[in-house]
């Protein structure tokens, strides 16, 4: 968890757990404001989860806003594909929990 963490704070992102609305069949589980910057995490998903799953929750979340960021400051080249770009944000993510 504390590599996803450390690197959004290198990047000055706020974390913090919101309520993000009830999405009905599909789950939000994060989502990124470029105006804080702020990686706000879906508190209806945490408080489904047991600690060990909080903890990969979190990791995942958060590595999938980065991977939006950087896009955002031009670090990584944004993808044309809107199913792509989530797949790489998910695969940079993953990285993260390694």
């Amino acid at each position: 968890m504390n590599a996803a963490i450390t690197m959004a704070r290198s990047y000055g992102i706020r974390i913090s757990f919101a309520d993000l609305g009830d999405w009905g069949l599909d789950e939000l589980r994060s989502e990124y404001d470029p105006k804080g910057p702020e990686i706000r995490l879906n508190i209806r998903v945490a408080e489904q989860l047991t600690p060990e799953e909080l903890g990969e929750f979190v990791v995942l979340a958060i590595g999938h806003e980065l991977y939006h960021h950087r896009e955002r400051l031009g670090e990584i080249v944004v993808l044309p594909d809107r199913v792509a770009r989530e797949m790489a944000a998910n695969d940079f993510a993953r990285e993260l929990l390694r």
